[in-house]
């Protein structure tokens, strides 16, 4: 890119959060452009706000009177002198309200036209906009204004199985699977229902399921001269619940001849809505037969995964982003060389169902040698507001296999204490033979679920001991007792008690001194707030609450009494969060397994379940905030 006519601006707000807030930043300061930053009241003193040149409150912590209250944003932007806005992604990065309010007030959108954002924020509208371009699509219809008969007949001709999805929004909420005309009507309820709850709106399109789809798309660039180039695919593959966690660029060996009509389908829709800016067309490629390509959306801002081309491109897209919203000609001299993957850092634990998580990080420490774009450091908070994507580790390397490698090891290195998060399956994709060699499909993922939870090594429980003993009264007495000098009676008994553990799934772990001494390795630890100690080995993170030999009793006879393996009589929050239903009456009588209360967090529910067969009795109502481990409820025996 050309270091000629520098733009314009002096001043540019970012209207995100997080790291690409923090990735936008580093690029207005690095062409000397002052920085406004915008931040909910859980974010007053989150990274992005420290680093940008100002930084201006926009409301309380939930999104909604916050990042997403355009007015704030606005006002935000007058009151900073800020020229213009650049939206990031998610939040208002595709709102046509964003960027009527910016015209309306002579502030600059750092996106495309409002044309462009309303024919292509609706799925059905733009797939039918670029076939009329000569765009390939997926057969399918939109099925706005129909009845289900007619659906029926439509459905009929495209052929099953069938793809039901929402007409607006996005991340695969709503989309239901039909093999048959059979299951078709409860598809379209449910879809609708959905639909209606996500986005307001309960319009849908039916499209021709492809079995073992690929995920490729295509970054482009528009300047206001009319000039629309593509910048290469991306490998978005690799997804759960239709969300991306690795990506890659260039794609994993497609044809070539492939490519170039990926390539060249892209620019046609871009320059069907003269687009200016960044923006990624996103298409489908059957793995069984990648000779046809078929457009499913374009994506009117910059993607989460925009650093692997910015890698093996060597651009920086946030600046070109700046230079055709300021009026510019693209002026790129395009070379492509290597490959670079992505993976993408959640809180949350897979373990368990990928429920998220949440809590004050701990530690943090990125890896050395790669690229890491980060929304956290060591004392953040990740709350139940936002999205889980904590992170994003990228890897280059000149070839595909030399970057998967480089990737896993970085993520090996990689730690995260805290909350739990993703790293140790991240590792597990960079490993898979499938992944190496190329063979992927959008539900490759899904073949590796559900997963088991590993024991903690040795070394993890001989960290967490070391860690523990300064930390939790019950060791600080062992320790204290055994290194003071002279004989006492009980003494080498005390010595000798072994320290003991409970994991996240209420199982006790025992460390073993002589396998630890052959196997310590570099391990990271440090306590949160309710005494459990967080450990990290080579990517791979447990959580352990020490406990005492008195504790060890009590859950010992708990179990002689039921039975059953040794459980403790409290049913425990699984996650920071909100109580929102209480299932059972006080004094009740009620069975393992029987659901007790349901916690909130992240917008998604998690019922407590009874432990173990009794009478319960409540200790939080409805509206509580609890922290992870709170108890919640006890279920007490008659004997007990």
């Amino acid at each position: 890119m050309s270091s000629s006519n520098a733009v314009s601006f002096h001043t540019v707000l970012v209207a995100n959060r997080g790291e690409i807030a923090r990735r936008v930043i580093r690029t207005l300061r690095a062409l000397g452009i002052r920085s406004v930053a915008v931040y909910s009241d859980a974010d007053a003193s989150a990274p992005h706000v420290r680093e940008a040149d100002t930084a201006v409150r926009i409301g309380p912590s939930p999104a909604a009177e916050s990042y997403l209250d355009i007015d704030a944003v606005i006002a935000a932007a007058r009151s900073t002198g800020a020229q213009a806005i650049h939206p990031g992604y998610g939040f208002l990065s595709e709102s046509v309200g964003l960027a009527e309010a910016c015209a309306e007030s002579g502030i600059t959108f750092i996106g495309p036209s409002v044309d462009a954002l309303q024919i292509m924020g609706d799925k059905a509208r733009a797939r039918d906009h670029v076939l009329r371009y000569g765009v390939p699509v997926v057969p399918g219809f939109d099925a706005k204004g129909l009845s289900d008969v007619e659906i029926g007949e439509e459905a009929d001709s495209v052929g099953y199985p069938l793809l039901v999805k929402p007409s607006a929004g996005g991340g695969g909420k709503g989309m239901e699977v039909v093999a048959d005309a059979a299951g078709l009507r409860a598809a379209l309820a449910s879809a609708r229902r959905v639909a209606a709850a996500a986005f307001g709106d309960d319009s849908l399109i039916l499209e021709r399921l492809i079995r073992r789809p690929r995920h490729i798309e295509v970054q482009v660039f528009g300047d206001a001269q009319g000039t629309v180039i593509a910048l290469g695919e991306r490998e978005c593959t690799l997804q759960r619940r239709h969300q991306k966690v690795i990506e890659e660029a260039p794609s994993a060996g497609i044809p070539a001849h492939t490519r170039e009509r990926l390539l060249s389908a892209a620019v046609l829709a871009a320059e069907s809505v003269e687009y200016v800016g960044a923006g990624t067309v996103e298409f489908l490629i059957d793995a069984d037969a990648p000779d046809e390509v078929f457009f499913i959306e374009m994506n009117t801002r910059l993607q989460v995964e925009h650093p692997v081309t910015e890698e093996v491109t060597g651009l920086d897209l946030v600046a070109l982003q700046l230079r055709v919203a300021d009026g510019l000609p693209l002026d790129v001299t395009l070379r492509l060389r290597g490959h670079a993957v992505e993976a993408r850092v959640y809180a949350e634990s897979p373990e368990r169902g990928f429920l998220p998580s949440t809590g004050t990080v701990l530690l943090f420490d990125p890896p050395a040698g790669v690229r890491v774009d980060a929304a956290i450091e060591t004392g953040s908070e990740v709350t139940g507001f936002y999205d889980p994507m904590i992170a994003k580790v990228i890897a280059f390397a000149e070839d595909r296999s030399t970057a998967l490698k480089r990737l896993d090891e970085a993520l090996g290195r990689t730690v995260v204490l805290g909350v739990e998060t993703n790293i140790a399956f991240l590792r597990t994709l960079c490993q898979d033979a499938r992944v190496l060699s190329g063979d992927l499909d959008t539900g490759l993922i899904d073949t590796l679920l559900p997963l088991e939870a590993e024991q903690p090594s040795p070394a993890q429980l001989a960290a967490a001991r070391d860690v523990a003993s300064g930390s939790t009264e019950p060791l600080r007495s062992s320790t204290l007792w055994r290194d003071l000098p002279g004989w006492r009676l009980g003494a080498e008994d005390v010595a000798r008690a072994p320290f003991t553990a409970l994991t996240d799934d209420d199982e006790e772990v025992e460390l073993d001194e002589d396998a630890a001494r052959r196997s310590r390795g570099a391990v990271r630890a440090a306590v949160d707030g309710d005494g459990a100690v967080w450990v990290a080995e080579d990517g791979r993170t447990v959580r352990l609450r020490p406990i005492d030999r008195r504790r060890r009793m009590l859950r010992r006879l708990a179990a002689r009494e039921s039975g059953s393996a040794a459980k403790e009589p409290e049913g425990r929050a699984p996650m920071p969060g909100s109580v929102v239903a209480v299932h059972v009456r006080e004094g009740e009588s009620v069975s393992a397994g029987d659901p007790l209360v349901s916690i909130e967090a992240m917008k998604m529910e998690h019922p407590v379940l009874a432990p173990r067969d009794g009478v319960v009795h409540l200790l939080v109502a409805v509206g509580d905030q609890v922290r992870r481990d709170q108890p919640v409820a006890r279920v007490t025996t008659e004997e007990s």
